[in-house]
């Protein structure tokens, strides 16, 4: 069971303050984001496009429908449903979803402890920035484990202790200088902003929000749910596989694995990167936030309910009968070689690798298989180019048979 006194204080704080605050608009978001696209989520995880499309989709704790939003728009054969505790906040995720047409949702009033009150499992769950605002976070996530299907995939985005330090101490001077006054979100507002008004320049408290946080943090609600927010668990690799491993499901990995790359902190050390061959993975992810605390302010990362199959790639033969297709969320292909990946990043690709993504064009419909693109004339590439575009997420693959 939820405690119903976190559960009531956090509802309030957004009731006051819906988050995220961005603007509500008569039209489709802006872009995308490949972890809320079931299709690039499916393809990062296992290396295989799904064979289904038409999912269930839960986006516990959806807060002001941004997420849930993009979840309809990305997924146009998927169903949806978004639940969070605060009213205030669902009313808002409702509008949203509205003026946007977002019309395959559904919006419940209710504690991610209580999602077995939802009939059916779900294929896709996405738990953004909640876990770590509940009383018993291990339990929300057997909760959350216990709706996923078989193969289904699961995100989850939770807090890192050693990137949220300064944080973590104005929270604390704010609920020092409060008192009784705590619970009181417009005044915790209000305090929080004149200690950053008042501190000296060096001081790093204050150095960190204007590096870091200054920006975003120009809106009261994103204030307000960074420093006075009444429920808060930070993780460190330890505990958070602690918490993984109390979901009973498979992890998949980060989400974005080129943050927890060891080599990009110690990568000219030959003698460092051999002697941290003898560490386990978790260790390895330990030793990186260790060396780098600042850039590790969160996790984010996918877990799946067995079984869940996955393809590498690397048998010459399938990869040649595979049939590939671009990714929905790369940006202005079709016109150069110079275009923004899945992470709103330019791409860095060859010319031969641009000829195969070329030769994919609505290889939805024609169905080529890798080779038969190859066997173009157009089309200058080999196999480690096609194994490049898929680890770089540009295409996806699906099996011919």
């Amino acid at each position: 069971m939820s405690d119903p006194k976190v559960s009531a204080a956090v509802a309030a704080l957004y009731n006051t303050y819906p988050f995220p605050p961005e603007p509500i608009l008569d039209e489709p978001p802006p872009g995308y984001n490949w972890r809320w696209n079931w299709q690039t989520a499916h393809s990062f995880c296992t290396g295989l496009k799904p064979a289904k499309d038409n999912i269930r989709i839960l986006d516990a704790g959806c807060g002001s429908g941004v997420s849930t939003e993009y979840l309809v728009h990305l997924n146009p054969e998927a169903s949806v449903i978004g639940i969070d505790l605060s009213a205030g906040t669902l009313a808002v995720a409702q509008e949203r979803c509205q003026r946007s047409r977002a019309t395959r949702v559904e919006f419940r009033q209710l504690s991610l402890f209580d999602v077995d009150q939802i009939e059916g499992e779900f294929d896709l769950i996405n738990s953004v920035g909640v876990l770590h605002h509940t009383a018993d976070p291990i339990r929300g996530i057997q909760a959350l484990a216990s709706k996923l299907a078989p193969g289904g995939l699961l995100h989850i985005f939770v807090y890192g202790e050693l990137g949220r330090w300064e944080i973590r101490l104005m929270q604390e001077a704010i609920a020092l200088l409060q008192g009784e006054n705590r619970g009181d979100y417009v005044d915790g507002v209000k305090i929080g902003r004149e200690i950053f008004a008042n501190l000296p320049e060096h001081n790093c408290l204050l150095r960190r929000e204007k590096d870091r946080w200054e920006m975003e943090n120009k809106q009261d609600a994103c204030f307000a749910d960074m420093y006075v927010h009444p429920q808060e668990i930070n993780y460190n690799i330890n505990s958070l596989f602690e918490l993984i491993d109390a979901s009973g499901l498979d992890f998949l990995g980060f989400s974005n694995p080129q943050v927890w790359n060891l080599d990009r902190l110690i990568g000219k050390g030959q003698d460092l990167l051999e002697r941290s061959q003898h560490l386990t993975e978790r260790q390895r992810y330990r030793l990186i936030e260790i060396l780098d605390p600042h850039t590790i302010s969160h996790y984010e990362f996918f877990l799946a309910r067995p079984p869940i199959i996955k393809q590498t790639w690397q048998v010459d033969a399938e990869l040649l009968d595979a049939i590939p297709e671009t990714s929905p969320c790369i940006y202005g292909w079709q016109d150069s070689s110079n275009f923004f990946d899945y992470n709103y990043q330019f791409a860095r690709i060859s010319d031969p690798e641009w000829k195969f993504l070329l030769g994919c064009q609505d290889n939805q419909l024609k169905q080529q298989t890798v080779a038969q693109i190859l066997e173009s004339e157009s089309v200058n590439a080999s196999l480690e180019d096609v194994r490049s575009l898929q680890k770089q997420q540009i295409i996806m693959l699906k099996q011919s048979t």
